[in-house]
């Protein structure tokens, strides 16, 4: 099946929102318990023209963006991924396309750094992202702790990458 990559709109937000809340209920995605109510609050926190969305037969099937770390101007090139791939569409390698094309935009937008912050159980993500250049920084123990779902009360340790680009910032 055909699969295009292009930037986010509000109109992808219903299905967007709809993925994320599939990772949400695994459990092993993120410590967010619901995805934000509306486009605008979801916009508020991106990196807008690094939020891109995969599309099968005009369907959404995932999604990709980028949060920067701080608004310390010695940060502006320093980025954090987020990727979700609807439940019925993984395993086929959707995941690594939407990364692929995250990487060639956030090079694009000046950003020299990604980072992602993954649970240790994650492991498709863990290998998406280890197939795309980013290294093992270290694990940050107990970092959370979960406030939703069968995990509960359970503190969370987070395996940190991060990715340098070799075209961006690199004087």
């Amino acid at each position: 099946m055909t699969v295009t990559i292009s930037e986010m709109t509000e109109a992808d937000w219903p299905a967007v929102s709809a993925i994320y809340q599939e990772g949400i209920d695994t459990g092993d995605a993120t410590f967010q318990k619901e995805p934000p109510e509306t486009w605008q609050e979801w916009r508020s926190g991106k990196m807008n023209p690094c939020s891109i969305v995969a599309r099968e037969k005009g369907r959404t099937v995932g999604w990709a963006a980028l949060n920067p770390v701080s608004n310390r101007s010695c940060y502006t090139g320093v980025a954090e991924v987020s990727l979700y791939v609807a439940q019925e569409s993984r395993g086929r390698g959707l995941g690594s396309q939407l990364l692929r094309s995250l990487i060639d935009k956030s090079e694009a937008c000046g950003v020299w750094t990604l980072q992602a912050g993954i649970f240790p159980e994650n492991e498709a993500s863990l290998h998406v992202h280890r197939k795309h250049g980013f290294r093992d920084v270290g694990i940050r123990e107990k970092l959370g702790r979960m406030e939703f779902g069968p995990l509960k009360g359970r503190w969370r340790d987070v395996i940190l990458l991060e990715r340098r680009s070799a075209l961006t910032g690199t004087d």
